[in-house]
């Protein structure tokens, strides 16, 4: 009813802000009404009430002169009092009226009505009284004293023959409260009159902005998906908001073009920053991101045997593997024939951008392999039809057996756009990129599909149990001064038991190989039989560990 939030904005529907303004506006209207007649009716009240007051006083004022006679005569002063007291309650018509005389001293001479005083409580307002008499000779007047922390109003008038004021109050509060009753009623009666023309205003409303929530509720959607739509108006009226409806249509349909196409060549972080941001700057930062790199192996036979052929190929490929990389929250840094870089952790920051790195990584994996599969099953299927594939065939088979490797690392380093105003692109900079290509590299000589390092270890461990990282190696690679430790990611919910126990052996030989024991060690890697201990096998065959060796081997290429 009150609209949606976008982003930190709540999108109030217009039909409510109509509807609330005008019922805004209707309430202060009768409120106010209402109040300035409460007021001036008051004011009726107060004069009038004044006008009883005095004539009360006049009475209780003649009385008391009486009484002074009967006084005299029989010299009874108690009886005088409360014959003055009784006389003085007659007329109180309030829990809270007061009628009282009280002495020049300030001391009450009797008082009907209210708690009993032994002086008048308002002493300022007693001296004022008092003061404006012996000065001015102002014998009577109006009078709004405190008592008991209440506001009172009336009248006094001074009595010389007992020498004191006779006063007449009633309590402000309780004297305005019957005005108080009437206001709270016409103002429940505004309000459900008000109420009830709030429903039929708002059904009125709704009725003929009806299709302005269609329009919104569409931007809306198109926001939130980054896609612009055509909004159906077909049944609209001929009115202005349906004219701002075809107008967004003609821009909705030229735009979505320019989207798809920006969308297509830009990263997804970028696309979702300009639509926000509404530009692109030549800015960036530093961050700790994970880095995934995929080459394709045997690229050069592939081009030699598919030629132009090639790059259906590659597009059958990168459409799904990009698709898979989307999938988990990455983002295809470049594309560069067979390789492909992608960066994970710049969409999303409370995800493991390591797991979902290698999550992609094994999505590509099987990509590759269901080629290769259907490969194989159209391999079959001729082989079944005809006895044989040609030599031209036979070699175009076997250069579309994709084999991927991927290489995995992360860390600090520089994303963001680099270029000038007019041609920029987006990249992302730091020895862990190079690092992602040199572990993709070492996939050939382990012979393992992902190869990743101690960061992309860590961070994976820290969120998940599903891989065991198996360590390959410490190399140093080519154009680095230091060792590195390399992983290959076992994906324990595809794996066999055994193929694990057998790599659980290779990391007890590399352990001995690492302590230079190296004949031990080549004895438990010819036992494990996985492909990357053929490496070894080859690096240790008749060779012992050399003087001060440390554990790192050295690569002599890329």
């Amino acid at each position: 009813m009150f609209g949606k939030r976008v982003g930190n904005t709540r999108i109030v529907p217009l039909t409510i802000k109509i509807i609330v303004v005008f019922v805004a506006l209707l309430l202060v209207s009768s409120f106010s009404t209402n109040y300035i007649n409460l007021t001036l009716n008051r004011g009726e009240q107060v004069k009038l009430m004044n006008d009883i007051l005095v004539k009360e006083l006049k009475e209780m004022y003649t009385f008391a002169s009486n009484q002074y006679d009967i006084y005299l005569f029989s010299e009874n002063l108690e009886d005088s009092i409360r014959i003055l007291e009784e006389n003085a309650a007659r007329n109180l018509r309030r829990k809270k009226s007061l009628a009282m005389a009280v002495n020049v001293d300030g001391s009450v001479f009797f008082q009907a009505g209210g708690e009993p005083l032994d002086r008048f409580p308002d002493r300022e307002v007693f001296e004022r009284i008092s003061q404006t008499r012996s000065e001015a000779g102002v014998m009577e007047g109006t009078l709004f004293p405190r008592i008991d922390n209440r506001p009172y109003f009336g009248v006094y008038k001074f009595n010389e023959r007992w020498n004191t004021y006779l006063i007449r109050l009633e309590e402000r509060d309780e004297f305005y409260s019957s005005t108080r009753v009437i206001f709270l009623q016409v103002g429940a009666i505004i309000l459900a009159i008000t109420i009830a023309f709030t429903a039929l205003g708002i059904y009125l409303m709704r009725h003929i902005l009806r299709f302005l929530p269609r329009i919104t509720r569409a931007i809306r959607r198109m926001q939130e998906t980054q896609h612009m739509e055509i909004i159906d108006i077909s049944a609209a009226p001929n009115d202005e908001v349906t004219y701002l409806g075809a107008s967004f249509n003609a821009l909705s349909s030229s735009i979505n073009n320019l989207m798809t196409i920006f969308r297509t060549f830009v990263t997804q972080d970028v696309v979702q920053r300009a639509y926000r941001e509404r530009e692109i700057r030549l800015e960036g930062t530093q961050k700790e991101l994970t880095i995934l790199f995929s080459d394709i192996k045997g690229f050069t036979f592939m081009t030699e045997t598919l030629g132009n052929d090639i790059i259906s190929l590659l597009n059958i490929h990168y459409d799904r593997a990009i698709h898979r990389i989307h999938a988990h929250n990455g983002i295809v840094g470049s594309i560069i024939g067979d390789a492909l870089l992608s960066v994970f952790g710049t969409l999303t920051s409370d995800t493991c951008k390591s797991c979902e790195a290698l999550m992609a990584a094994y999505d590509i994996q099987d990509i590759a392999q269901a080629l290769r599969l259907a490969m194989t099953e159209r391999k079959k299927k001729i082989e079944s039809e005809r006895g044989s594939l040609t030599p031209l065939e036979e070699r175009v088979y076997k250069a579309v057996l994709l084999e991927v490797g991927v290489g995995i690392d992360g860390g600090e380093v520089f994303y963001g756009n680099i270029g000038s105003t007019e041609r920029m692109t987006n990249t992302v900079i730091g020895d862990n990129v190079n690092s992602a290509s040199r572990l993709e590299g070492l996939t050939r000589v382990y012979r393992v599909p992902v190869i990743c390092s101690e960061f992309v270890k860590d961070e994976v461990l820290a969120h998940s149990d599903r891989f065991r990282f198996i360590e390959l190696d410490t190399v140093q690679v080519k154009g680095k001064t230091e060792g590195k430790k390399v992983f290959y990611p076992l994906d324990t919910s595809t794996m066999r038991e055994e193929e694990i126990e057998l790599f659980a052996q290779f990391e007890r030989a590399l352990g001995l190989y690492y302590e230079g024991k190296w004949p031990e060690a080549f004895h438990e890697f010819a036992q494990c039989g996985v492909l990357p201990a053929s490496v070894f096998l080859q690096r240790l065959e008749g060779r012992t560990a050399p003087k001060g060796w440390n554990g790192v081997w050295t690569m002599d290429t890329k």
